[in-house]
């Protein structure tokens, strides 16, 4: 029994690098997440290169979602600190990362490898998920990760990837997105399917000029422009 379970694990080991290798050349046929919407919201989805997505919107992105996102090996251990940290009232903090404490790669990891979490199987969720973001790391590198986050990232009702939402919301390709029209996309990260670019939900009203003060304010930081500017 032992040597038929030490067999299948590493079966999985095997089979999931090899998975990880593939996808540094390909995008994923379908996720999981991606499945379950393809009989309710329907899937529109246009895999785009690295060169088809906007400077605009690979900025937004880290702005928003994950500031230390060059620097860090897949975790950001201070942004995991403080999230366990009680918060306090009346006090105005910076910009938090769009999922929590959750790293983009830790978000690809999710998207691409595993399943959106319940609020039970979450934790359960959590050691493949550090497996999959540790391994995409050494693998694929900052470039591929931030390429596939924004192919495969749910951005509106039954749109996954940065093309879907631009030509959903302003009919044009991800490639030709403003400054203005990436943030407003990226707004509506914590829940797209609620929160809209258009018809504009008060969410994104809210959030998209906080994320292009943050695009403003991070664009001078010499790791990620070389990152966004890479060829």
């Amino acid at each position: 029994m032992i040597k038929k379970i030490r067999r299948f694990i590493w079966y999985l080991l095997i089979s999931s690098l090899l998975y990880v290798v593939v996808l540094f050349f390909v995008f994923p046929p379908i996720t999981i997440t991606q499945l379950t919407n393809v009989f309710g919201l329907g899937l529109k989805r246009d895999y785009v290169a690295w060169e088809d997505l906007s400077y605009n919107i690979k900025l937004a992105a880290i702005a928003s979602e994950d500031q230390a996102f060059p620097d860090h090996i897949g975790v950001d251990w201070d942004a995991m600190e403080r999230s366990f940290k009680p918060k306090k009232k009346k006090k105005k903090s910076r910009i938090p990362l769009g999922g929590g404490a959750s790293t983009i790669t830790q978000q690809v990891a999710k998207n691409v490898f595993l399943w959106q979490g319940g609020r039970y199987d979450k934790y359960i969720r959590k050691v493949p998920e550090f497996y999959f973001t540790f391994l995409i790391e050494l693998v694929w590198g900052k470039k591929r990760i931030l390429e596939m986050y924004l192919n495969v990232i749910e951005t509106g009702p039954g749109c996954f990837g940065m093309e879907a939402a631009a030509q959903h919301y302003f009919k044009k390709s991800a490639k030709n997105l403003t400054r203005a029209e990436a943030a407003m996309i990226i707004a509506g990260l914590p829940n797209p399917k609620k929160f809209t670019a258009r018809p504009m939900s008060k969410r994104v009203a809210w959030r998209y000029p906080q994320i292009l003060r943050e695009m403003n304010n991070l664009e001078g930081d010499e790791d990620v422009r070389n990152l966004i500017r890479k060829k």
